[in-house]
């Protein structure tokens, strides 16, 4: 026996076909293996309305969740966005006649748009801070990639033998990775592992020199005069190039400022922003470290392992790699300018 019930748009348009082809009812019952009584009420319609599309309404079970049900759940989103989806179905179901189960919650929220992701981290930047960055990326707002090619990047990092990130997941749409309420904000912390001073610009990778105790005035004095200064002196004989370096206490101590004073004629700090890690490149190397370490076949069991680990990717990271990211800072500097201030996604 030949498919009885309604077809689909596409089996109704074979049967118009085979119609007005010529063939008979029977002979298009023979050739697409439907019942007569099907050719015969699908054609007909088609000869009365025009239309091969079927008429019926959709089948299946209706949505639980109409628009207005939806604005409601957008809502409770954007009220909370690191809120489980038991909490959100939980305060959803709230006052409602009819309740639904965190499948339907899960389901709605992405036909919304909403997936659970990882929040960015970003630092949290003060009213005076988010002036200063503006002011610094208006005032440079118009180097090109030849003059950050005169600067020198520095920063300290710290990795650890077991990494715990402590990512905090939040409801958001695709488009809403940069909106206030869906970053976490952080302040820099000490921790345990093995702690490193870097630096390098676009011409060449500088020297990674491991910090074997808390980095105070007195360290980082020696690791000015013995690696800044020479590095400087090496790759900007002409004394045109800049030194960066973040706000730091022990980058701002007395003793540090009057030896920059005393250098002055071979080499310039740059005034740097506070708060502004998205704005150095030398952060994004930190990430290939660490990327790297994670990916190690066999992973360090000691600090003593951990450092030789980090000297080893340092050293072999790509000229590709680091020049490619001194080329992003106009880039950086349009993004700070176009959020007057604010984070940025770099």
């Amino acid at each position: 026996m030949g498919k009885k019930g309604d077809l689909s748009n596409f089996e109704r348009g074979m049967v118009v076909g085979a119609r007005r082809a010529g063939l008979s009812i029977s002979q298009s019952a023979q050739l697409l293996g439907f019942s007569h009584t099907t050719i015969s009420r699908v054609y007909k319609e088609w000869c009365a309305k025009g239309k091969t599309s079927s008429m019926r309404q959709s089948c299946g079970r209706k949505c639980l969740v109409d628009a207005r049900g939806q604005r409601r759940m957008g809502r409770l989103i954007q009220a909370d966005r690191r809120a489980t989806l038991t909490e959100i179905t939980t305060r959803y179901n709230r006052n409602m006649q009819q309740s639904i189960c965190e499948a339907t919650t899960r389901t709605t929220l992405r036909r919304m748009g909403y997936n659970s992701r990882r929040s960015h981290r970003v630092p949290l930047i003060s009213t005076t801070n988010r002036k200063k960055r503006l002011q610094f990326a208006r005032a440079h707002q118009n180097w090109t990639v030849e003059d950050w090619k005169n600067v020198a990047w520095s920063d300290e990092s710290r990795f650890l033998l077991r990494h715990s990130n402590g990512r905090v997941r939040i409801w958001r749409k695709q488009n809403e990775n940069m909106d206030p309420s869906c970053l976490v904000t952080t302040v820099q912390a000490a921790g345990g592992g093995v702690m490193v001073w870097g630096m390098f610009s676009w011409h060449t990778l500088g020297p990674l020199v491991p910090i074997g105790h808390c980095l105070n005035a007195t360290a980082y004095l020696s690791i000015v005069s013995d690696h800044v200064h020479p590095f400087m002196t090496t790759m900007y004989p002409s004394s045109d190039g800049y030194f960066q370096q973040d706000n730091a206490p022990c980058h701002k101590a007395r003793i540090i400022s009057n030896w920059f004073l005393e250098h002055d004629n071979e080499l310039t700090v740059l005034q740097w922003p506070p708060q502004s890690p998205d704005l150095n490149p030398i952060e994004h190397l930190w990430d290939v470290v660490e990327r790297e370490l994670r990916a190690l076949d066999v992973h360090p069991t000691n600090l003593h392992q951990l450092q030789d680990a980090i000297l080893s990717i340092w050293a072999n990271i790509s000229k590709e790699c680091f020049q490619h990211l001194v080329e992003s800072m106009p880039r950086r500097i349009k993004a700070v300018l176009k959020v007057k201030g604010g984070q940025t996604p770099y």
